[in-house]
């Protein structure tokens, strides 16, 4: 029989690989240093495979096709982020998982070549760090509505704790993601702490259907849809009682890293929290919504120039060749070229982007603004030698 030996939860927030000088050093290490102990959780439960559930920031899947749930199950595991690159092996469980959850009811997307981003590099880098440990690589859509509900993705893991339990091999369950934050909204400066410490009550005490009985709609409103793939891990095991690693409210994110599988407090850190939490918004996605299909065009360019360095500096030589080769009307030709300015400021000003208010997503816009001006200093850079 086989055996979830060790379950975990932790952030993976990009900052821990590119350190801005916007945010606390010592958070970042905190987060690292809890990261680093989950994995030796694997050591000392002599883990065996590592079943790492992730999602995407509109890097590894957008408009073109995005799956609600898929496994990665090639010969590697392939993930890439600030200039790090990983190729994992994947374990032989991989297929048999695939081959059970089809046969379970859950239409899962199959991929052997995606190459996925810092929702799995992260894992990669400082949980399995190095270790001689194959990966199952499970992803879940958690920012382009529709969005799996959380008592499906708590289905979905209960049935990959059946294909584990029915195996012979002892089992790490990873999920990557969360807390609160908002990027590339408006409200990137106001995470939900709140939200993240009546959650976190919650899961210390064992309660995890105070999280699973919430809606996709309104873990958005929280800013916590990256809550999904726990979700899936919750399911795997269980009610179990978790332990805080670590909870850093940075100015923009709730960053958490706890483990469920084992437990060593054996008490909880925090005051018993109310039943049940105080949600405003009555309906809908509020801050991530499904891309209006007039607008395909603005987030076709957003998301190639985040793939396409030519396409980067094509747009500094010439935006409105750009602009005029995608077929982007004046106003949004107008803010795509806003991706230039350094000067506006999307992260702190409670306001949002020009380029959201056109119709791009939110994170895919930011992504991108990311990468284009990183192209920018590149480009200064080569003008100085």
């Amino acid at each position: 029989m086989g055996e979830i030996v060790s379950a975990m939860a932790t952030v993976h927030a990009p900052q821990l690989f590119t350190r801005p000088p916007t945010e606390d050093p010592a958070q970042l290490d905190a987060d690292i240093a809890a990261m680093r102990a989950l994995g030796q959780s694997l050591d000392e439960t002599k883990a065996e495979v590592a079943v790492v559930i992730g999602s995407d920031h509109l890097e590894t899947f957008f408009l073109s096709a995005v799956p609600t749930f898929a496994i990665v199950a090639g010969q590697q595991s392939k993930a890439s982020f600030a200039g790090r690159d990983y190729a994992l092996p994947v374990d032989p469980l991989a297929e048999e998982v695939l081959e059970k959850l089809v046969a379970a009811g859950f239409d899962m997307t199959y991929s052997q070549d995606a190459v996925l981003g810092h929702s799995f590099a992260a894992v990669y880098e400082w949980v399995i760090g190095g270790r001689a440990i194959p990966v199952v690589p499970i992803f879940v859509n958690t920012y382009l509505p529709p969005l799996p509900t959380p008592r499906r993705c708590q289905q979905l893991g209960a049935a990959i704790g059946t294909v584990i339990a029915n195996s012979d091999r002892r089992v790490a369950v990873i999920a990557s993601g969360g807390m609160s934050h908002y990027p590339g909204t408006w409200k990137y400066p106001q995470p939900a702490y709140d939200f993240d410490w009546w959650a976190i009550a919650h899961l210390e005490r064992g309660n995890i259907d105070a999280l699973l009985n919430l809606t996709s709609e309104q873990l958005d409103e929280v800013g916590n849809t990256e809550l999904l793939p726990w979700m899936v891990m919750l399911g795997a095991i269980g009610p179990q009682p978790a332990e805080l690693l670590t909870y850093q409210p940075t100015w923009h994110h709730g960053h958490a890293v706890m483990r469920f599988i084992p437990n060593r407090t054996g008490a909880p850190g925090t005051p018993e929290p109310s039943p049940v939490y105080k949600f405003e918004n009555s309906g809908g996605y509020q801050f991530y919504k499904h891309p209006d299909p007039a607008v395909y065009r603005l987030n076709k360019v957003i998301f190639d120039l985040r793939h396409q360095a030519p396409l980067r500096r094509r747009l500094f030589e010439d935006t409105n060749s750009v602009a005029a080769e995608y077929g982007l009307t004046e106003t949004e030709a107008a803010a795509l070229a806003l991706l230039k300015d350094e000067s506006v400021d999307i992260l702190r000003s409670l306001k949002s982007h020009p380029l959201v208010d056109a119709g791009a997503h939110p994170l895919g816009m930011l992504m991108a603004l990311v990468v284009v001006q990183a192209e920018q200093r590149r480009m200064r850079r080569e003008a100085l030698q």
